[in-house]
């Protein structure tokens, strides 16, 4: 049994069970050598979340629906004018060596914009489409790997192996603050997402849940404790889809790893958002947002934790007011709902590149902007010039 299992099996098999409360003060971190800088974001998050919600979108400064790779360019900020409080990034294919993403964003500029988005005080969170280490085949299969990766099987080298790419494509986050001071940049990290689908390798239906919750435990543990990444807020998203109303609660921990293992309780929500309705379709989705985003916000508090909308949004905004008739009107509709930390919009793929429209949010021209505009205006919500200096102890 090699040490790297020796350790993990101990914390694994000897700690409570899956869906147990860990016995700290509400919001700390699960890695007690978190950097300063780390700390102080997760504290800040954690005190604006109970009167404000941050606005993140994917990709934001990579390429936007008219355009690719231009200096300073956002598709919010030409709306809006100012860049999301949030930035999302994509990793997937790193792992095989690719030099670019699944997108096609390059990773060298990709740390570029996250030390960009750093130091002009804004917050990045990374998820990961990972290959599957036996067979190859993308994030997008129905294969069940899962328990060939775990230590002392089969394939276990492999998931090593792409985890180590992840932790040399960390280290390059590095920079000097306005201290003069070198610093590692904070990341809330998102891994193996929305597994309450069946979508992904790693999802329900594709693996056992002892297994997920293994492969999340050992995700943790080798980043943490083995390759000493302590820059890393780790976030649980399950996809909104496969979240029962009657079931709720048990369809939500479906694989939930501990405690011990994660900072931010997400939900990946297009169930409550998307497609084309009516005003009666529009109430009921708003019911169903509410009802949703409530939930996570109590399971959040009973475990302490941040609660977040990780992934969320309308991938052609079919529906114009969704901004203010749908989400912030959800967000604001109880002291529960109130309670994100942040939102974080999909993507908007480049028309040139890929053929297709699909954007999270709106182009000027497009019907939803002025909704958008005032989504921007609530003081609910907070964008980058909003935010205070999330780096310092508050």
């Amino acid at each position: 049994m090699s040490s790297i299992w020796a350790v993990f099996a101990a914390l694994t098999f000897l700690g409570c069970s899956p869906h147990s409360s860990l016995n700290a003060a509400p919001h700390s971190l699960i890695d007690r050598q978190a950097t300063p800088q780390t700390i102080a974001l997760f504290e800040h998050m954690s005190q604006l979340a109970e009167q404000q919600i941050m606005f993140g979108h994917q990709d934001d400064l990579a390429y936007g629906l008219h355009w690719w790779n231009e200096p300073n360019r956002s598709d919010v900020k030409d709306v809006v004018g100012d860049y999301p409080a949030v930035t999302g990034w994509e990793i997937g294919g790193l792992e095989l060596g690719h030099q670019v993403n699944i997108d096609g964003v390059n990773f060298a500029n990709m740390q570029a914009w996250i030390k960009q988005v750093f130091l002009r005080g804004g917050i990045n969170t990374i998820s990961w489409h990972i290959h599957d280490p036996v067979s190859g085949a993308s994030s997008w299969s129905n294969q069940s790997p899962v328990e060939q990766l775990l230590p002392g099987a089969s394939h276990h080298h492999q998931l090593l192996a792409y985890l180590d790419s992840f932790v040399a494509f960390n280290q390059q986050l590095f920079v000097v603050n306005e201290f003069g001071q070198q610093v590692h940049i904070p990341i809330i990290f998102r891994p193996w997402h929305e597994h309450s689908g069946d979508w992904f390798w790693w999802g329900k239906g594709n693996t056992a849940e002892q297994d997920y919750i293994a492969l999340w435990r050992f995700t943790v543990h080798y980043l943490r404790d083995v390759k000493q990444q302590h820059n890393l807020i780790y976030a649980y998203s399950p996809d909104r889809s496969r979240l029962r109303d009657s079931h709720f609660t048990e369809d939500y921990l479906w694989g939930y790893p501990g405690d011990d293992y994660v900072d931010i309780m997400g939900i990946d929500n297009y169930w409550d958002m998307r497609g084309e309705m009516d005003q009666q379709l529009a109430q009921q989705k708003l019911a169903s947002f509410v009802f949703s985003t409530e939930q996570l916000s109590k399971l959040a508090h009973q475990h302490g934790k941040l609660a977040a909308l990780t992934e969320a949004g309308s991938g052609r905004l079919e529906y114009p007011p969704m901004w203010t008739e749908i989400l912030l009107t959800g967000l604001q509709a109880n002291t529960w709902t109130k309670r994100m930390a942040y939102v974080l919009v999909w993507r908007n793929s480049n028309l040139d590149k890929e053929q297709r429209e699909q954007f999270f949010t709106p182009p000027p021209e497009h019907p939803s902007a002025p909704y958008f505009k005032r989504f921007y205006q609530d003081p609910m919500t907070l964008f980058n010039a909003d935010l205070p200096p999330m780096y310092r102890a508050p």
